[in-house]
């Protein structure tokens, strides 16, 4: 029988923390003179990495001040969003079920290290990711698939073997483009948006992983 590994996403897969994102996003780039809308923080900055969107709205900068500005802006997320984050909705449930059942599990983010581990401390499931992949370890952010065959190679399957859990258009991509099943959750697109997926759903309760692979993978 084939083993199969659920890959997460972190933002807005482990947490709903995108508004939380827009709020420490539209801070900082006011600080700076800009305004983006709701379209370009789709677009542009949800799913990538912070060297990739800064450059893209500042332009090219030295090292230290990239850095520096990654720093300032994921400062000002973990501060407004550390009174009130939680998982989404039935993850403690389903990530137990796959423990239990001892299937594979792993988290792939274009975040940095720390809104990793400032995320699964305050949610309580660190102990559920034996392996966690973030920014520092890929040269390209998504769509680029990299992230995702990454993470597959570190759990030591195939990418076919692996189901991408996402909420961005982009990270949707990456794990399409990696060869990966992808189910995505609606806390970010509409479930029409994400219809291209293999399964959409709203949250975690109520699933069954079993269940989601058999349909995924026709029982093989």
């Amino acid at each position: 029988m084939k083993e199969y590994a659920f890959i997460f996403d972190m933002d807005g897969v482990i947490v709903d923390s995108n508004p939380y994102h827009k709020i420490s996003l539209n801070q900082f780039c006011k600080k700076y003179g800009y305004a983006l809308s709701d379209e370009e923080l789709l677009k542009r900055i949800y799913g990538r990495t912070n060297k990739e969107w800064i450059v893209n709205l500042f332009g090219p900068l030295p090292a230290a001040q990239l850095a520096a500005y990654a720093y300032e802006k994921e400062s000002l997320y973990r501060e407004v969003y550390q009174q009130d984050i939680q998982p989404v909705a039935g993850l403690v449930n389903f990530l137990e079920q796959l423990e239990v059942s001892g299937i594979r599990r792993a988290i792939g983010t274009s975040a940095p290290r720390e809104n990793v581990d400032f995320t699964l401390t305050r949610t309580g499931t660190s102990h559920f990711f034996p392996i966690i992949l973030d920014e520092s370890h890929i040269a390209h952010g998504k769509p680029n698939p990299e992230i995702y065959i990454k993470v597959a190679a570190a759990l030591g399957l195939p990418p076919s073997q692996c189901v991408v859990i996402e909420d961005s258009l982009s990270g949707i991509t990456a794990g399409q483009q990696a060869g990966a099943k992808v189910i995505g959750i609606t806390t970010t697109h509409t479930a029409d948006e994400l219809k291209h997926t293999d399964l959409v759903i709203s949250d975690f309760n109520g699933l069954s992983p079993e269940k989601m692979l058999n349909s995924l993978f026709g029982g093989n």
